[in-house]
């Protein structure tokens, strides 16, 4: 009888992902779920003998997901696979009865060594030899989000490209996401925004609290607007760090409520009063922090290294709109990632943006392609 595996995450690609990376000699048949109300529903369905289960997902998160099963005490075992990989996650989910954690992007090697050390999967009960793995398992999904497990795997289309009308530019193709493409950059953002959170975690010796990163193609003008959020909040501070590598070029702007530097201080076992000099050396440390283990979580995905320029202040007690005048003749159409940390029990929030030059585009959505393929 096949085993019936439910992958949890609301990214196709991650998914995807998950799927291909399954013993390809296991009697499986699978089910996606797109958030964790999806997934609680898809169990109580009987499609979730195991699951695969990411943490950062709108509507329901992976927490609530194990909370859930304990209290209505569903039948599955749990193997998370997040990109959220900071000590006290790990402790959390198995403290929900999760069995095992695997960080992402997903390891193939690592998933087969947790289903057999687990006895999810057996070899020896496989339907398929070794010799006849050549055939690979193709996922195909119907209306209702059943999956079944057939020959060849085909690859994911990339997007049709987009015909442009006469008042359009060629190279305004390339300020055009399409669904798949922002699954795509906000899948490498997540990947990028854990391995931060998880550097933070351990500096601070704190929970951080992770968002699903937003990303869209603006205009400068809608900066201030899409910081809105940070704008109604109080006075920020502020830096700017430029970044350049492999064709790629961009700026990282650290935005941090005021009311958290006295928390940051304490966390960081500052001994001196917390006065301008101070406070300027503490935003210096976090964006040290949380841009470079960003930026390098971005690259190692994009198979490339990023150079980084010295950080310049904005502004210290500012209003958002501000700090961002002062350097708007930077920027133009951009493409823009929003990640809003938050430490747990601490009021410290801080936004980190990452603003990709137009003449990076093409590059940037050649190098996501082959994650596409």
């Amino acid at each position: 009888m096949s085993t019936r595996l439910l992958i949890c995450d609301d990214s196709n690609m991650a998914r995807k992902q998950v799927a291909r990376s399954l013993p390809d000699d296991w009697d499986v048949e699978i089910s996606f779920a797109h958030d964790g109300r999806e997934g609680i529903e898809a169990i109580k369905a009987g499609k979730g003998d195991v699951l695969l289960l990411d943490l950062n997902m709108p509507n329901m998160d992976g927490y609530q997901v194990l909370e859930e099963i304990l209290k209505q005490d569903l039948n599955t075992l749990v193997v998370v696979i997040s990109g959220d990989i900071q000590p006290e996650a790990h402790k959390r989910v198995k403290g929900l009865g999760a069995l095992d954690f695997i960080q992402k992007p997903v390891n193939k090697e690592k998933l087969t060594e947790i289903l057999l050390a687990y006895g999810i999967f057996t070899r020896e009960k496989s339907n398929l030899s070794e010799d006849v793995n050549v055939l690979q398992k193709s996922i195909v999904e119907s209306n209702n989000n059943d999956v079944y497990v057939k020959a060849e795997l085909p690859k994911i289309v990339k997007p049709t490209p987009i015909a442009l009308d006469s008042e359009t530019s060629i190279a305004d193709d390339y300020y055009i996401l399409t669904p798949d493409m922002r699954d795509c950059y906000q899948e490498i953002a997540n990947v990028a925004m854990g391995r931060a959170g998880d550097l933070l975690a351990r500096v601070l010796d704190v929970f951080v609290v992770l968002p699903i990163p937003n990303v869209n193609f603006i205009e400068v003008s809608e900066l201030s607007m899409a910081l809105s959020a940070i704008e109604n909040r109080e006075s920020t501070s502020g830096i700017c760090q430029g970044f350049i590598g492999a064709g790629i070029s961009g700026e990282a702007l650290l935005i941090l409520n005021d009311s958290g530097f006295k928390d940051i201080a304490a966390l960081m076992n500052f001994q001196d009063e917390v006065d301008a000099g101070s406070e300027l050396e503490l935003l210096m440390d976090l964006s040290n922090v949380l841009i470079g283990a960003c930026l390098n979580g971005i690259s190692e995905q994009l198979d490339m290294t990023f150079s980084q320029g010295h950080p310049v202040v904005l502004g210290l007690h500012r209003k958002v709109s501000d700090l961002i005048a002062s350097n708007a003749n930077k920027w133009k159409k951009t493409l823009a990632i929003e990640i809003s940390y938050a430490i747990e029990n601490y009021n410290i929030k801080c936004d980190l943006l990452l603003l990709f030059t137009e003449q990076s585009m093409e590059t940037l959505n050649n190098k996501i392609s082959y994650l596409l393929d």
